[in-house]
C-alpha cells in the first residue's frame, strides 16, 4: 500500500461492513466511521484550517477523536491531541506552545478551559493563536458563550465545505502529521512531531511481530488515544488491520474494566502496571468478604462488577512503566494469561522492544523487535560490554523527527539517526532487556550506581508491600542513601514489623548498599497519566523533610 494515506488503509471497501468500534452500547461499521470522518473533514476545511496548521484535539475517548484525528491529518494540518485528565495549564500549554489555530473539544473540557478567563488567572496570550473552536456537545450540553477573539460553534451546527477531489492528501506519508506530547514526568512536556509514515511502521513491526492480529480480534487499552501507548493500541492497529477497538469514555477504574471485559469481550487488553495492580485487588478484594459459615464468597455490591471475567482475552501487554516480575507472575497465575511487557516512547511512537507469546522473561522488557537497533552507552560515552548496564539508545523508522520549535532540547535527545532514550539497560546473553532505571533517577551512595528498579523488585516480593519506589534520600551528614516509599498491601500488619522484614528480606537479596536505609510508609505513590512514578515529588518530599535521617 505504497503512497497510501491513512484514511485509505483503514477504510477499504472490502470492510465496510465489519465493526470497527464498539462504543457505549453502540457498534460502529467501517462504512458508518468513515462517514463520520468525511463529515469532520467538511466541517475542518469549511474553518480555512490550511496544510501545516496545527489542530488541538481534547476529546474523550470516542468515534468523534478518530475520526478528527484522520480528518485533520487527511487534509494536511497536523493533529494535537490533548489528554482529557491534564490540569488546564497544562492543556493551555500545550495550545500554546503548540500554536494551535483551531481545537475540537468537548463541552465540558471546553468550560474549563476558556470560560472566565480572567477569574482564572489565565492571560489572553495563552489562547490568542485559537481562531475558532468546534465544541462537541453530548446529550444536552450547551455551547460556550462567544469568546473574544475567537469562532465558538457546536460541531453538530458547523458549517460544511465540500473537500476537492484530492482528499484524502495522497504522497504525505512523510509530511509532519501530528504532534505528541510526552508527559511531562521529568520537566515540562515536549511535543514530539510524527508522520503518518510511523503509523505504518509500528504496524509492521510490533503489531505484526508481537500482537499478530487476527479476524475478530477486539482491542481494549485502559491507557488513553491521546498517548502514544493508547494511540497504536486502540486505534491505530486495530483499524488498519480491519479489527474492532472498544472505546470508553469513562476513567478506567477497576469496575469500568471489569465492566468492559464482561459487557464486550475483548481478546487483547493493554494496561500499564499501576492498571494491572489495582485489577488483581479487585479481584482478591472479591473473595474476602466472609460468610456466616466461615467460608469466603465474592463481594455484592451494586457499585461492583464483581470478580474479573478474563475469560475472552487471549493477550494482556503492559508497557508505560518497567512491569515488576511479581506482578507478572501474580497475574498470570490468577488469570492464567501472560502478561507482555515492553518498552516504548513518545518519540519512537510505539514499542521496540517486547517479550513475546510463550517467551517471557518477568522483569525484563523482552527482546528487540526486528526493524530497530539498539545500543548501550556508559556514563563516559563509550559503548558497554556484554550485560554490562548502559545508556539506551534506539533507532528506527518510527522515530518522532525532533520535538516542536526545540531545536536545542532536539539536538540533545535525536542524534546521527539515533534516539536517546534516557534508560538504562542491559541486554543478557539470551537476548533479552533489563531496565535498571532511568538514567536520572540512578545514583551512587557509596560510590556504587543503585538501579531504584533493582531494589524495588525485591521489596515487591513482599506480601506486605502493594507497590514501592526508590529514591535518593540524604542521612544527618549530608550523605547519600537508598530510601524505599512503601505502599502496604491490605494485609499489612504493624508497620515495624513490616519494616523489619523488609530489611531481612533486602540483606538477604542485595549487597549492603543497595539496601535502603530508610523506609517511608505512604497510602499511594505519585503517577503521571501514563502511568509513570512521579520519582522527583518523592525526592522533593525528602528534600529537607522529616524523612531525611
Amino acid at each position: 500500500m505504497a503512497g497510501k494515506s491513512l484514511f485509505d488503509r483503514i477504510f477499504q471497501s472490502d470492510r465496510y461492513s465489519r465493526v470497527a468500534v464498539m462504543y457505549e452500547g453502540r457498534r460502529i461499521t467501517y462504512e458508518e466511521l468513515r462517514a463520520l470522518t468525511v463529515q469532520t473533514a467538511e466541517i475542518v476545511a469549511a474553518l480555512r484550517v490550511e496544510k501545516g496548521d496545527r489542530v488541538g484535539i481534547l476529546l474523550n475517548d470516542s468515534p468523534e477523536f478518530i475520526a478528527c484525528f484522520i480528518a485533520v491529518i487527511s487534509l494536511g494540518a497536523i493533529a494535537v491531541p490533548i489528554n482529557m485528565a491534564l490540569p488546564r495549564v497544562e492543556q493551555l500549554f500545550i495550545l500554546n506552545d503548540c500554536g494551535a489555530r483551531a481545537a475540537i473539544v468537548e463541552a465540558a473540557a471546553a468550560r474549563n478551559l476558556f470560560a472566565e478567563v480572567d477569574e482564572l488567572s489565565a492571560s489572553p496570550a495563552e489562547v490568542t493563536s485559537l481562531k475558532d473552536v468546534l465544541v462537541v456537545c453530548r446529550e444536552a450540553e450547551a455551547v460556550l458563550a462567544t469568546m473574544p477573539g475567537m469562532n465558538v460553534q457546536r460541531f453538530d451546527d458547523a458549517q460544511r465545505s465540500s473537500v476537492d477531489n484530492e482528499f484524502p492528501i495522497h504522497g504525505r506519508e512523510n509530511a509532519e502529521a501530528f504532534i505528541l506530547y510526552t508527559s511531562g514526568s521529568t520537566g515540562e512536556p515536549k511535543g514530539a512531531v510524527h508522520r503518518q509514515a510511523d503509523i505504518f511502521y509500528t504496524n509492521k513491526t510490533y503489531c505484526a511481530e508481537v500482537l499478530r492480529l487476527r479476524e475478530g480480534d477486539r482491542l481494549f487499552s485502559s491507557s488513553r488515544l491521546p498517548f502514544a501507548y493508547g494511540l497504536g493500541n486502540a486505534f491505530t492497529f486495530p483499524l488498519l488491520n480491519g479489527c474492532t477497538t472498544i472505546l470508553c469514555r469513562e476513567k478506567p477504574s477497576a469496575n469500568v474494566v471489569a465492566r468492559v471485559l464482561q459487557d464486550y469481550r475483548p481478546t487483547i487488553f493493554f494496561g500499564v502496571p499501576v492498571i494491572y495492580q489495582m485489577l488483581l485487588e479487585y479481584q482478591r478484594e472479591a473473595y474476602r468478604v466472609p460468610t456466616s459459615v466461615g467460608t469466603l464468597r465474592a463481594e455484592k455490591s451494586p457499585t461492583r462488577v464483581g470478580t474479573l471475567n478474563t475469560s475472552s482475552l487471549r493477550l494482556c501487554i503492559s508497557a508505560g512503566e518497567a512491569l515488576p516480575a511479581q506482578l507478572g507472575e501474580d497475574w498470570q497465575k490468577t488469570f492464567g494469561i501472560e502478561v507482555l511487557d515492553g518498552i516504548g516512547s513518545t518519540e519512537m511512537l510505539h514499542m521496540f522492544m517486547s517479550n513475546h507469546e510463550s517467551d517471557v522473561r518477568y522483569g525484563s522488557s523482552g527482546k528487540l523487535l526486528r526493524g530497530y537497533e539498539a545500543r548501550l552507552i556508559g556514563h563516559e560515552g563509550v559503548a558497554t560490554r556484554e550485560s554490562e548496564v548502559g545508556n539506551l539508545w534506539i533507532r528506527g523508522n518510527s522515530a518522532a523527527s525532533g520535538y516542536w520549535r526545540r531545536p536545542d532540547i532536539s539536538g540533545e535527545t535525536f542524534v546521527d539517526g539515533w534516539v536517546r532514550t534516557g534508560d538504562l539497560y542491559r541486554r543478557d546473553m539470551d537476548g533479552f532487556w533489563w531496565h535498571m532505571g532511568r538514567s536520572d533517577d540512578c545514583f551512587k551512595p557509596t560510590g556504587q550506581w543503585v538501579s531504584p528498579v533493582e531494589v524495588e523488585s525485591v521489596l515487591l516480593r513482599s506480601e506486605n508491600v502493594r507497590t514501592a519506589a526508590v529514591v535518593e534520600g540524604f542521612d544527618k551528614d549530608g550523605l547519600s542513601c537508598v530510601c524505599a516509599f512503601i505502599v502496604p498491601s491490605a494485609e499489612q500488619g504493624d508497620e515495624r514489623d513490616v519494616e523489619q522484614s523488609l530489611r531481612e528480606l533486602c540483606n538477604n537479596a542485595l549487597p549492603r548498599f543497595k539496601q535502603p536505609r530508610r523506609y517511608v510508609f505512604v497510602p499511594e505513590l505519585p503517577y503521571t497519566a501514563t502511568g509513570k512514578v512521579q520519582r522527583f515529588k518523592l525526592r522533593e518530599r525528602l528534600r529537607g523533610s522529616e524523612f531525611n535521617l
